[in-house]
């Protein structure tokens, strides 16, 4: 279910429009609770490490997920990922070429996945995990992006991300507050948190979490993945359609940079041609350098135009999930034990 995240979502006091909607937000969590429950999960042949998020709206799954992939190859594993290619039109299943498919078929997530391990996109898990074990490619672990609260697939090891800046909203269900299902329901159905806060200003969300989660919580946080000089002193424009762009924005200005002007879309935006025309007149009036995300510039890949014009004038900042040396361990010993608990 994609919403424009309403601000009110993350007050920590239920706000009126919260309070007439809290019975829809019962009414969705029960169905969420019922179709779980229903659930018939298809056990594959591989073991299953799924990533996911209590809330709506971006929380740093991508990030984790490369993450992960590159620490499996690292050791010796030959992770395959699997999506469900939010915002393209494809439903699977189907091998994601990151050189030469477009997000408005596969969506921006699995574009950037493609481009470090072999990634299926399938709306159907069940379909996507037996596509995955009939190959071709040679796999000995699945990395599920997005798929805690999806019934139709066993999983071996289940990791949440909250965002640490807006951490869990006004504790309500969709639409009356920003949670997929009842947060205990979720807790449930995890094995560890990783809560995902800027380095510089760390979050009371992980210490809220350890009273509530009996799981390991993990702290990381969204670092830059590339040289980051240009950005000192600089006069930007940033502008980004991610689930939370204040996140970046901050980053931004954490390097040096001067924003000048943000400028915020919805999750998942595909930007129209006037709305780019708009972006680069902003940019001309103010003397300033475009800069966004990996994942909006993989949107604009293959448009014409002004949308071409924005895709070559805005330059992205790649970014990577930083643990400590403690906390990789501790998430590394969790991945191992999971891994390690399936027959040979």
């Amino acid at each position: 279910m994609h919403l424009d995240e309403p601000s009110w979502w993350y007050r920590e006091a239920p706000s009126t429009a919260a309070k007439i909607l809290q019975p829809l937000g019962a009414l969705y969590g029960w169905v969420a609770r019922a179709r779980y429950e229903r659930g018939r999960p298809y056990q594959p042949r591989l073991p299953v490490i799924c990533l996911g998020n209590f809330t709506a709206g971006g929380t740093g799954k991508t990030p984790l997920a490369i993450y992960l992939c590159e620490q499996l190859k690292a050791a010796g594993h030959e992770p395959v990922a699997l999506t469900r290619g939010y915002g393209g039109r494809l439903s699977g299943p189907y091998w994601v070429n990151a050189a030469s498919d477009r997000a408005g078929d596969v969506g921006d997530e699995a574009l950037l996945l493609a481009r470090v391990v072999p990634t299926l996109l399938a709306r159907h898990r069940r379909l996507g995990a037996q596509a995955i074990e009939q190959g071709p490619h040679p796999a000995t672990v699945i990395v599920m992006d997005d798929g805690l609260q999806n019934p139709t697939l066993a999983k071996d090891l289940t990791l949440a991300v909250v965002d640490g800046g807006r951490g869990l909203g006004n504790g309500l269900i969709i639409p009356a507050g920003p949670l997929r299902a009842a947060l205990q329901m979720q807790l449930e159905l995890t094995d560890s948190v990783i809560v995902n806060e800027r380095a510089v200003v760390p979050s009371r969300v992980a210490d809220w979490l350890r009273h509530r989660f009996a799981g390991p919580v993990l702290r990381a946080s969204t670092v830059p993945a590339a040289a980051t000089d240009w950005l000192r002193g600089a006069k930007l424009l940033a502008w980004a359609g991610i689930g939370a762009p204040e996140r970046f924005f901050g980053l931004l200005e954490e390097l040096g940079a001067e924003l000048i002007e943000r400028v915020a879309f919805p999750d998942h935006h595909r930007l129209s041609p006037s709305e780019a025309q708009a972006l680069l007149a902003r940019a001309r009036t103010h003397a300033a350098t475009l800069v966004t995300t990996e994942k909006d510039v993989a949107r604009l890949r293959g448009g014409q135009g002004t949308l071409a014009e924005l895709s070559a004038k805005s330059r992205a900042l790649p970014v990577t999930l930083q643990f400590s040396a403690s906390e990789a361990e501790r998430l590394a010993v969790l991945v191992d034990a999971a891994l390690s608990a399936r027959p040979r």
